[in-house]
């Protein structure tokens, strides 16, 4: 059974119910992402576990966490403005980009049909694989490998999540798009960047939107960061 209480140094008790709860309301509803599905997917699904040990008690903060190897778990309002943009509806295929923790995973599992993810970092590849499976979500697969070619054995998408700055958007990616599939990607410099959706029309010619500034780790490989 999983915990829903951190004692810190005996003096403090966690409950992560409440924290989850205060987190959804205080910072993704609050801030106008509402999507019912959504939502309750946020309500259930444990941060906590995605996050050191030694970090728990902030699992629920209103900002990023390091996670080991220079790597993030992003910020809940960012997870969950980026999964909001994708407008799951539960058939889909998704390809995720940048595994890292395994809690954007976690959330794309909950509200999608299949995910693929793919993570450049081994350690981390593993580490999100175990939690995963602890939470027994079975609609995942994970490989190790360059993100910026995507997963073309795999077919194609109806949407991409990449969560990872990059100079531009891959094109490796936007090719591995279905008609009226769609791509959310950070891109700018590596210090900053802004949220990119990309649909690909059924005509095959793209539509660009952008969003708001945010700032993620750099895009290593072929089509990003070298």
């Amino acid at each position: 059974m999983l915990s829903r209480n951190l004692s810190i140094s005996g003096l403090v008790t966690v409950n992560f119910d409440i924290a989850r709860r205060r987190m959804v309301q205080d910072q993704i509803i609050a801030r106008g992402v509402t999507t019912p599905r959504l939502i309750e997917v946020f309500k259930k699904v444990p941060r906590h576990l995605f996050v050191q040990e030694a970090m728990a008690a902030q699992a629920y903060c209103d900002g990023p966490l390091p996670i080991g190897e220079k790597q993030t778990i992003s910020q809940p309002y960012i997870v969950a403005l980026m999964t909001d943009l994708l407008d799951l509806t539960g058939s889909e295929h998704v390809l995720e980009i940048g595994t890292g923790s395994g809690y954007q995973t976690a959330i794309l599992a909950n509200l999608a049909r299949r995910v693929w993810t793919v993570e450049r970092i081994r350690s981390l590849a593993m580490q999100a694989r175990k939690v995963l499976d602890s939470l027994h979500l079975l609609n995942i697969n994970i490989k190790v490998g360059d993100g910026t070619l995507g997963w073309p054995d795999a077919g194609l998408f109806d949407a991409i999540l990449v969560t990872a700055g990059a100079p531009a958007v891959p094109e490796t990616l936007a090719a591995q798009l279905v008609p009226g599939g769609r791509l959310i990607i950070p891109v700018g410099d590596e210090s900053s960047q802004t949220l990119v959706r990309i649909t690909r029309g059924d005509d095959g010619i793209f539509q660009t939107e952008t969003g708001i500034g945010c700032r993620f780790v750099p895009l290593i490989g072929q089509q990003g960061w070298q």
